[in-house]
């Protein structure tokens, strides 16, 4: 990884600031797709029980808790 071997290289901090910056931002991005498209897929579907509706509710909100702490 990128920031690995740059912080072996002793980086500048602004450097190192800005490409952990641009990560969180790639990964916020990334859940933000993949999380609109589960629930687009699985929570809206139309052929399933309420039961399997709130697991999925259930399940979705554990994951964001977990990331968003």
């Amino acid at each position: 990884m990128a920031i690995e071997a740059s912080l072996e290289d002793n980086p500048e901090c602004m450097a190192l600031l800005q490409q952990i910056a641009a990560l969180k931002g790639a990964v916020n991005g990334l859940m933000k797709e993949v999380l609109e498209e589960h629930i687009r897929e699985h929570l809206g579907a139309e052929d399933i029980t309420q039961q399997q509706r709130q697991q999925e509710i259930e399940d979705v909100l554990s994951i964001l808790k977990t990331y968003l702490k």
